[in-house]
């Protein structure tokens, strides 16, 4: 999924809030102004982002809208909000985070490719997108309160105008010309923009043009720009969709996405049934194969193909195998056995455009790695005529396999005692495996969802009753008009 870095560029899946942005921005203006240092600028930002927090610390805000780290921050205050405790960087584990520049952490990586913020010798400088006055107007009461160790909430209220929700002209029209890559009202000039920002204003037009097309059926942002990409015709035949060469890259990525899913939820599930060193639930080898193979249905590999949703219509358009298999069973570990088998099929010559096959295989690659969509396509060949259990079971080999090879991989000396560590939740001993933890099955972020609610609060696009529209806004600035 390294695809995804590409494709969206300046936005994580922890980067949810434009206000957050804003405020860093509004520090190394001020930063800058006042010659802060690594030290001074780290003090800022942590304080800051108390502050920030704190201004919910007695609202009833809708989840979608909380602060980072306000559930911490709610301890400090009491009749008054204790900000030095909250922004201690002394005792770090007793402060709103346990991370020395707090939730910088997450937003420094994509701030600095959006060009908000700059960092130099370490400390935050201005970018090459400048924060407007307005905007540093906007934080001046909140970086004014940071420089106190006690804050009553009577001068907390001053700092209101800076609460995340609360609107702000100045900084929805800044940033929207970044995240767009646009000037002038909305006026987009390829060579005025790096790279990086004509490629996100590519991700943002592909996903107003999806929304455009499915936006009404209900779906989040993901699954809405799937219906239009992933299946059917509209990504070579719809005129807006086809003159952006990055659509081709988010076909591959989202059927790609299928097939990692389904590795991820397979490994979770075979974790889960393993247990701790210290229980009677630890599991050989045999035990973990006989877990999957016990549910693979009586048939061969052959037949399992054959009992295949179709993959193709009969005019060559990609069908939505894949959402028909997790509307049938989307629980079930041979689901997503089923989901790599769709995966590997996907994967043959012929059967997707070379530049979708590119990116689906990883533009990088030049032979199979383990566990893609070829390595399960050879496993297919090799087991066509023998029972679905035995495949099955050579998945939970090769999962196994992989564990350790990762394991070994990030193997590292502990510094606490000079032994080595190993960085796995799933360990052999006398032939037996035990867990110390259980795996995450959820699937791998793929920033749409952060990118349609970044546009969502700089009024590119609008979310009703769970539909999804493209404001008239929107639609002049991102062209998705055909």
């Amino acid at each position: 999924m390294r695809a995804v870095d590409r494709l969206v560029p300046g936005v994580s899946t922890v980067t949810r809030y434009i206000r957050y942005h804003s405020m860093y921005a509004a520090i190394a203006a001020h930063a800058e102004q006042n010659a802060w240092d690594i030290t001074g600028c780290r003090r800022s930002v942590r304080r800051s982002e108390v502050l920030i927090a704190a201004l919910q610390h007695h609202a009833e805000t809708p989840p979608a809208w909380l602060a980072h780290g306000i559930d911490r921050v709610r301890r400090f205050c009491t009749d008054e909000l204790d900000l030095a405790r909250a922004a201690d960087e002394e005792h770090l584990s007793q402060s709103y985070s346990p991370r020395r520049w707090g939730f910088w952490d997450q937003y420094g990586g994509p701030a600095m490719l959006l060009g908000t913020v700059d960092v130099r010798d370490g400390a935050l400088r201005p970018g090459r997108h400048v924060c407007p006055p307005a905007v540093k107007d906007l934080f001046a009461p909140l970086l004014s309160l940071a420089a106190l160790d006690i804050v009553s909430f009577t001068d907390l209220a001053t700092a209101g105008q800076a609460a995340l929700g609360v609107p702000c002209p100045a900084e929805r029209e800044w940033l929207t010309d970044v995240l767009s890559a646009t000037c002038d009202g909305g006026t987009h000039i390829p060579e005025d923009w790096e790279a990086s920002d004509r490629t996100r204003r590519a991700t943002l037009r592909i996903l107003g043009r999806a929304i455009d097309l499915h936006g009404h059926e209900g779906d989040g942002y993901q699954e809405t720009l799937r219906s239009a990409v992933a299946f059917g015709e509209e990504a070579t035949t719809d005129p807006v969709l086809a003159a952006i060469p990055e659509t081709a890259g988010w076909r591959g990525t989202l059927l790609r996405h299928y097939s990692v899913g389904a590795w991820r939820r397979l490994w979770a599930a075979l974790v889960a049934g393993v247990g701790s060193k210290d229980g009677e639930a630890d599991r050989s080898a045999e035990d973990l194969r006989d877990w999957l193979a016990q549910q693979a249905p009586d048939a061969d590999v052959r037949q399992i193909l054959d009992g295949l949703p179709p993959l193709k219509s009969s005019a060559g358009q990609l069908l939505p195998a894949e959402r028909q298999l997790l509307a049938q069973g989307a629980d079930a570990p041979m689901t997503d056995v089923l989901l790599l088998m769709v995966g590997a099929l996907r994967s043959r010559e012929g059967h997707l455009p070379g530049d979708v096959r590119a990116v689906f295989l990883g533009r990088q690659r030049r032979w199979a790695e383990f566990l893609d969509p070829t390595w399960v396509d050879g496993l297919i060949n090799d087991y066509i005529d023998r029972p679905a259990r035995d495949l099955a079971a050579r998945l939970v080999d090769d999962m196994l396999a992989q564990s350790r090879r990762v394991a070994l991989a990030k193997l590292r000396t502990d510094p606490a005692t000079g032994g080595l560590k190993i960085f796995s939740r799933l360990h052999l001993r006398n032939e037996r495996y035990f867990k110390t933890g259980d795996e995450g099955d959820s699937d791998i972020g793929t920033r749409i969802p952060q990118l349609g609610f970044l546009a969502e609060q700089v009024g590119l696009f609008a979310a009703v009753d769970n539909c999804r529209t493209v404001t008239a806004e929107g639609r002049r600035i991102l062209e998705t008009n055909p």
